[in-house]
């Protein structure tokens, strides 16, 4: 099963109709406003080189479009800046630990699960847990070959940058952190725990998710993420069923404009009940999943 903490990799359509074409489905969907086009595709944040070419009708969406959108405004991130706010919110710096935040059976837990992928867990010592959660991640999509500069996000803004293309984005970084740093420290532990009980067998299940990801696969996506989800509301609520509603709110206001918008977030805010291309069909706004070759306009 893929787990909740695959959110680096992601943090429907029963109602939609799908693209009558030859080919197989893409995680990307089209609106057609009064008078211009919105793309919203599901991203996955981290890749590797081998998952490169993306597919052809992503590029003809990106080309299609005047405006990006993402998460977070891509072009106009200040790393040090970043580092600084992560630090802030996610640093202990009280003289309180981990360990303490954890409870002694739990850091035991994670302890263990630390050792058996090879993760140096004394490393987080001074962490919160949705930070060590974080981290954890990363070293071990590092490990396996995954790379931000090589996710959907990245790769299209460099594009982006190079073309004179505008770049916005849904949400700053200090209100993801907020997201983040707002879980119950319950729901905090949880996410740590999973995560680093994943880490061990993590390529196959990301092997799969990605597949579904480029083959557009909404089932697979939506029965593997969701059924995770299920057991942690808290984290559902905060980090994706709240902002989707916001951003459904944005989207549609885009649907009066003249620019062409590509709009790209995390996969896992694309499926389910509560995903974006449901939220907007239930709003009476017609919605169409795109398929590979393209069939756009």
């Amino acid at each position: 099963m893929i787990r909740i903490t695959r959110i680096l990799l992601l943090c429907v359509i029963s109602c939609c109709a799908v693209a009558d074409t030859e080919g197989h489905p893409v995680t990307l969907w089209h609106v057609q406003g009064i008078s211009n086009s919105v793309y919203l595709l599901g991203s996955i944040h981290l890749l590797r080189a081998e998952d490169h070419p993306l597919p052809t009708v992503i590029d003809a969406a990106y080309r299609d479009a005047d405006i990006l959108i993402m998460e977070l405004d891509m072009d106009d991130i200040d790393a040090a800046r970043t580092q600084r706010l992560f630090n802030q919110s996610g640093v202990l710096s009280d003289g309180t630990t981990l360990r303490d935040l954890m409870g002694e059976e739990l850091y035991l837990r994670a302890e263990a699960a630390a050792a058996s992928s090879d993760i140096p867990i004394d490393l987080l010592a001074q962490s919160k847990p949705w930070l060590a959660a974080i981290t954890v991640e990363m070293m071990a999509l590092y490990r396996i070959g995954f790379n931000p500069a090589l996710g959907v996000e990245m790769h299209m803004t460099s594009r982006a940058v190079a073309d004179g293309k505008p770049i916005e984005g849904l949400e700053g970084i200090e209100e993801q952190l907020a997201f983040l740093d707002g879980l119950s420290l319950q729901a905090q532990r949880e996410l740590l725990i999973q995560t680093l009980e994943d880490s061990a067998n993590m390529g196959q299940s990301i092997d799969a998710m990605i597949r579904a990801w480029r083959y557009g696969d909404i089932e697979f996506l939506e029965s593997g993420l969701l059924d995770s989800f299920a057991e942690h509301e808290e984290l559902n609520d905060e980090l994706v069923t709240s902002r989707n509603r916001r951003w459904v709110s944005q989207i549609t206001e885009l649907l009066d404009d003249r620019d062409d918008y590509l709009i790209i977030v995390g996969a896992l805010h694309l499926v389910g009940d509560a995903g974006v291309p449901k939220l907007l069909a239930q709003n009476g706004i017609e919605i169409l999943q795109l398929s590979e070759p393209p069939s756009i306009r």
